[in-house]
């Protein structure tokens, strides 16, 4: 296909496909999927070679959010029977994240649920960073604590935390049809505030919330232009007691569809596979890998993930290989310029690529359009198109699979973590 070749070497370059490019990748029908697949892998080769990073979630503090975000079990109202519990202690936290770490994770996600943190919440955070640190020499951590106010980040990073995590999660469009108690704009603001702070940026996005192919490249494209480096991929886990137990419109050809368009945006960014991707991918999760460069190992906030031997496992059967600690994630043009298409002539294959190809200059900020000044937000977690991106624009929000495929829930049903029990978190 002329479009794939075409988004191969844009992604080899890092240069933005168009609006309409984005679009035909989520067009395009399952005759053609292992095409889309081979093509955006070997974008993610390029960049990351065949490295899979892992990451480890540790809920620091489970349910009771004042906040309203309808696909959250840990929302305001939720009637989900989920763990629900207030700070872990920082030893509490450094035990449960030193079981990440033993199963070869690099970064540890510190989680804990709210609008955003207060003064006394950030000094237990603080405390809980030097911990895991202390135990766990070389360990990565990301905070993610909702909406920062003026200097937060700042001491975050004084604590030793390396990144923040907040998600977009939809499009600015449709945000409002989502969440009431906070607006984008917010979410957007909490993104620059870890970028003016020096922490690396996180944030992605959750597919399969009723949302239009649009809504989808959109919110993509507000990514690149907020130019996180790493971009959690969520797909919705319909939780009973929340707005959207329902929304069962997701297939795994639908979802890899939507990782390689998310390869394709954000070519030499960390791509995650996040939360939902047993429930959606089931049994492709290996093609995901072609995709990704980095999973979440083990559980979530509120649901079960995958045996963390599983996904070893599914790892080396793919031919893939665990990213050591002493590696570097991103490709070295990021490291060292701090952004997508802020260096030109980065060395691809030193950067652990494949093909050797030396990069250019892209133009992250002007792709997209009007998405450009979209933004996105923290760690939570489909539609299916028509035969061309002219007609999935007029088919809406909520479509399904491909080729008249439904979407099957009762193919996995969604495993809530602990409820019930005084398990602790990702035990």
């Amino acid at each position: 296909m002329d479009l794939l070749a075409a988004l191969v070497e844009k992604g080899l370059r890092r240069e933005s496909p168009s609006r309409e490019e984005a679009l035909a990748v989520l067009a395009t029908s399952d005759d053609d999927l292992l095409d889309v697949v081979a093509a955006a892998g070997r974008v993610r080769r390029h960049w990351f070679g065949r490295r899979v990073k892992l990451n480890y979630l540790v809920n620091l503090k489970s349910g009771l959010c004042p906040e309203d975000c309808s696909y959250c079990s840990q929302r305001l109202g939720s009637k989900a029977e989920i763990l629900k519990y207030t700070w872990l202690k920082p030893e509490e936290a450094a035990e449960a994240a030193a079981a990440g770490v033993a199963g070869g994770a690099k970064r540890v996600c510190l989680v804990a649920s709210g609008r955003g943190p207060t003064d006394r919440d950030l000094d237990r955070v603080s405390r809980t960073i030097e911990a895991v640190k202390e135990q766990n020499e070389g360990v990565e951590v990301c905070a993610c604590l909702g909406l920062l106010s003026d200097g937060q980040a700042e001491r975050l990073r004084d604590a030793g935390a390396d990144a923040y995590n907040h998600n977009l999660n939809t499009s600015e469009s449709t945000y409002g049809e989502i969440t009431t108690t906070h607006t984008y704009a917010d979410r957007v603001d909490t993104v620059g505030k870890a970028h003016a702070a020096g922490l690396s940026a996180c944030s992605g996005l959750i597919a399969g919330m009723g949302e239009s192919d649009e809504d989808l490249v959109d919110v993509v494209f507000a990514l690149r232009a907020l130019d996180p480096d790493s971009v959690p991929v969520n797909f919705l886990i319909p939780f009973e007691g929340t707005p959207l137990a329902e929304e069962w419109n997701l297939t795994p050809q639908r979802a890899l569809r939507i990782l390689a368009m998310v390869r394709f945006v954000c070519p030499d960014v960390e791509v995650r596979l996040a939360g939902g991707r047993e429930v959606h991918l089931r049994t492709l999760q290996p093609l995901a890998l072609h995709l990704a460069n980095s999973i979440f190992l083990g559980d979530y906030l509120t649901s079960e993930g995958q045996a963390g031997r599983a996904d070893l496992e599914m790892i080396a059967d793919a031919g893939f290989e665990v990213e050591g600690a002493g590696t570097p994630t991103l490709p070295r043009h990021r490291v060292a310029g701090g952004g997508c298409g802020s260096v030109c002539g980065g060395d691809a294959a030193a950067d652990g690529g494949g093909e050797g190809v030396r990069a250019g200059c892209g133009e992250a900020a002007s792709a997209g359009g009007e998405a450009t000044t979209a933004g996105c937000g923290g760690a939570c977690g489909h539609t299916e198109p028509g035969a061309e991106a002219a007609a999935a624009s007029e088919s809406g929000r909520g479509t399904g699979g491909s080729a008249g495929d439904a979407a099957r829930p009762d193919l996995v049903a969604v495993r809530r973590r602990g409820a019930g029990t005084d398990l602790a978190p990702n035990a």
